[in-house]
């Protein structure tokens, strides 16, 4: 990475962007320069850098997209270094970081605008119907594993309002669009947990692939709306190579990766997945995620 400083755009909106302790180059420049301007606990950085790769992680299933999720993450680094007293420490740095992002989520109408064309069109329309905040609280409940106490930290309101809006988000996403699954996973027991709790969910699997070889030949044979996809499988071949070559045919269906060392997959020096699941998972994660990206599918298979 050639510098600390860059620009880019979440929304129309020119940011400058603090490179997101993409080395340790990085975050040598960015401990510098708030020594230079505060006089903060030399904490912060540690602390917002051990949470980074989360609120990427949230970002992008929140856009569907690595590069309006990190954009957004990067915003919020930018958020916190023009002002300190933004990040509340009174509450734990994980929420406190999510909490400034979402107040720019939130300023900027969220990263889905009425511009958008494409993907992001289809994902518009399915997300409009949506009642306000739910995606949000399912994620942070789910995904990021917080309580209702944290959930309504970060979205500024009550424990028992954030419990009602997940319960909403369930309710609505489980309603609005089902479509075709296509599983790569090597170990059996997880391929049939995960294929019945997509089914239950109401979609329908396509088949499961226990290697790179017949990720491609299942493909071949039906085209899913939706991939669910392990890393490291059976033969030694990867996961990401068996979806590269999918994605080159259809660039545009949604992947959620499921592994069991997330970060490496988080760290916004490359080309990443927007949407990722941690192992060991729970049943509410996996009904979250492929509830996100399923509004993300460009198909017209899906029944909404």
């Amino acid at each position: 990475m050639s510098g600390c400083v860059h620009s880019f755009f979440v929304d129309g909106r020119n940011v400058t962007r603090f490179a997101a302790f993409g080395s340790q180059d990085d975050e040598k420049k960015w401990m510098e320069f708030r020594t230079m301007t505060t006089s903060q606990p030399s904490d912060l950085t540690s602390v917002i850098g051990s949470n980074l790769p989360f609120l990427r992680r949230y970002a992008r299933a929140l856009t569907g997209s690595q590069e309006k999720g990190d954009n957004y993450a990067a915003a919020t680094l930018e958020a916190i270094l023009s002002d300190f007293d933004g990040f509340d420490r009174s509450i734990s740095p994980k929420v406190a970081l999510f909490k400034v992002f979402q107040t720019i989520w939130n300023s900027t109408g969220g990263a889905l605008s009425d511009g958008d064309s494409g993907l992001a069109a289809k994902a518009q329309k399915h997300l409009s119907r949506l009642t306000r905040d739910t995606r949000e609280a399912l994620l942070l409940h789910t995904i990021e594993e917080m309580d209702f106490v944290e959930v309504g930290e970060v979205l500024n309101t009550t424990p028992e309002e954030a419990k009602e809006l997940v319960d909403i988000a369930y309710s609505e996403m489980a309603k609005s669009v089902s479509g075709k699954i296509m599983i790569i996973e090597d170990e059996a027991i997880i391929a049939m947990d995960l294929e019945s709790i997509v089914g239950d969910m109401g979609h329908m699997v396509t088949g499961i692939a226990k290697t790179e070889t017949e990720a491609l030949k299942l493909f071949g044979e039906e085209q899913p709306d939706l991939i669910l996809s392990d890393i490291q499988l059976a033969d030694l071949s990867s996961g990401i190579d068996a979806v590269n070559k999918i994605l080159g045919e259809n660039a545009s269906i949604p992947v959620i990766f499921i592994t069991a060392f997330p970060e490496r997959l988080l760290t916004g020096e490359s080309p990443e997945p927007a949407f990722l699941i941690a192992k060991p998972y729970t049943e509410e994660q996996v009904r979250s995620a492929v509830s996100q990206a399923m509004f993300f599918s460009s198909t017209e298979t899906l029944q909404v």
